[in-house]
């Protein structure tokens, strides 16, 4: 699953790839208007046709379609977006559709399910498995922050904001202008509440008259939200690997920074009982040996597989990734020897692209809401959505005096909570100032839906959506939540545990839900 936060904390890149990511623009929700409702009406009337994807390599039993939504839901003539679907047939007896949000934000769909797909096989006996490409990112309209060219020099470390504050937080606001150049019109309209509403099109494009979803990490969000707007439309939903809906962006940044502290001192441990471990066979030693590594990379980065350098939080960014399953830390390891004693930084860059080379996109002039071409996908998609996302759904909004009054304690927070994450997650506090306020839908409307019961997954070492986060989202929707708490470890559950895999299948495809408060323990994966 992908991180929920941002990729890049140093300024010194701050118009590009992560860095980038600490500007955005957009509101996230539509303009209220006076008159009457929009009409939806030719929206809601297409069907998907769906047809052999295109490309080489992928599964020869995913198929491919699109939809066209509009790119402002208050004035629906003003111009359209397709969005890039993708789905597995119903291989028995056909009962609808089960929609999938892989998470992010910023996560594409489709290359997702082209790689992990299988993992929903058992859900095809009776359903089409439908997963897609959201406003913003992968081949939906993608938004980016530039190829690296327009990079705004800071000379500071994006922490202490040097002895010239003002002048940094102008370089932010110039970042924010790059970003909205380079990603045109649907940047304003990114956002979870929108990305909620293009999937009710969907719903209806397949021909659901309820939807059935499964949503991991950032998509539990995704999936409250369309709870809260579309009540009467909520089929069977499950929720794994549960988000906030209330915490600032800065909070976030705290837990994830101390989750991920403590799966990369589980990792450190594990890795040091191997004679071929790069750090040693000293747990404590190699737990510093980590925290030089990214200083010296920050400090002399090495050229990356892509030609740009490969800097020490592109490092952590990457580690990030392949913290978030036990069964990558093999995968890990040897990429780190790689880099350590080749400078070789294939294999770990790797674990920040999903395990597939970033698509890149040439600059060809202002989007015009058709699908791109997966090779024209820009490299920085992902951080620059996930910024764009966060912000358009969180409404708060320091100044640039709070921001320099407070930064200094939020430095020292960030960096007990973590000394390699840290610094990384510290750019939340920055990523959306001087931007438009988000909504506040979210925070203030979410909760008390009137639904069927949904099936919320909490996992006990999740080191990107801490379990209270499960609990503390169940409260907020109401008698409609069921948590099924999951005791063991890595982000989300259903990939890693047979246990809530099983029923997240069978309340999918049956109703059956399991008793609220229920667990799935390491013995539960023994069962054949």
């Amino acid at each position: 699953m992908l991180a929920k936060l941002s990729t890049r904390p140093k300024l010194r890149r701050c118009a590009v790839t992560g860095a980038a990511g600490l500007v955005l623009l957009g509101t996230g929700l539509p303009a209220a208007t006076d008159g009457p409702e929009p009409d939806l009406t030719r929206f809601y009337e297409q069907k998907v046709a769906w047809a052999k994807c295109p490309g080489e390599g992928l599964p020869k039993d995913m198929q491919c379609g699109k939809i066209t939504v509009p790119l402002d839901y208050a004035h629906p003539k003003a111009g359209t977006l397709d969005l890039a679907l993708a789905r597995y047939r119903a291989t028995g007896e056909k009962r609808g559709s089960v929609l999938v949000n892989f998470g992010g934000p910023g996560g594409a769909g489709v290359p997702q399910f082209a790689a992990g797909g299988k993992e929903f096989m058992e859900l095809t006996d009776n359903y089409d498995i439908v997963t897609f490409d959201p406003r913003g990112v992968g081949r939906s309209s993608p938004v980016s922050c530039g190829d690296g060219q327009e990079d705004i020099e800071v000379e500071d470390d994006g922490t202490e904001l040097g002895g010239d504050p003002q002048h940094v937080l102008r370089q932010l606001e110039k970042a924010a202008d790059t970003c909205a150049r380079h990603s045109g019109p649907v940047l304003p309209h990114i956002g979870t509440v929108n990305a909620s509403r293009d999937m009710d099109v969907m719903r209806e494009a397949v021909g659901d008259e309820k939807l059935n979803y499964l949503g991991f990490s950032y998509g539990t969000r995704l999936g409250a939200v369309y709870a809260a707007q579309f009540p009467e439309k909520v089929g069977r939903l499950a929720l794994d690997g549960v988000d906030t809906l209330t915490e600032p962006l800065t909070e976030q940044g705290l837990a994830g920074a101390r989750g991920q502290q403590k799966a990369l001192d589980e990792f450190v441990n594990w890795c040091v009982k191997d004679i071929a471990c790069p750090f040693g066979q000293d747990a404590r030693e190699a737990r510093k040996m980590v925290v030089r590594l990214v200083d010296s990379l920050d400090e002399n980065p090495v050229p990356s597989a892509f030609g740009e350098p490969f800097t020490g939080q592109d490092l952590v960014g990457a580690i990030g990734q392949a913290l978030y399953s036990e069964e990558l830390w093999p995968s890990l390891e040897r990429a780190l020897a790689s880099l350590i004693e080749d400078g070789d930084t294939h294999a770990i860059e790797t674990f920040a692209t999903g395990g597939a080379a970033p698509w890149r996109r040439e600059e060809t002039g202002e989007p015009d809401g058709g699908l791109v071409d997966a090779e024209d996908v820009p490299l920085d998609n992902l951080p620059a959505a996930l910024t764009a996302i966060n912000c358009a759904d969180d409404p708060d909004r320091p100044n640039g005096e709070q921001i320099v009054g407070n930064l200094d304690r939020l430095r020292a927070a960030y960096e007990q909570a973590s000394p390699v994450f840290g610094p990384y997650r510290l750019t939340e506090v920055l990523m959306c100032y001087g931007r438009p306020r988000g909504t506040d839908f979210i925070r203030d409307d979410v909760k008390d839906v009137d639904t069927p019961k949904m099936l919320l997954v909490g996992t006990r070492g999740d080191p990107a959506t801490p379990y209270r986060w499960t609990v503390e989202t169940a409260k907020r929707l109401g008698s409609s939540a069921v948590v099924l708490d999951n005791k063991g470890s890595g982000h989300t559950g259903y990939a890693s545990s047979k246990c809530v895999h099983r029923k997240v299948d069978t309340f999918l495809l049956y109703g059956t839900l399991p008793a609220d408060g229920s667990s799935c323990g390491p013995e539960d994966d023994r069962e054949s």
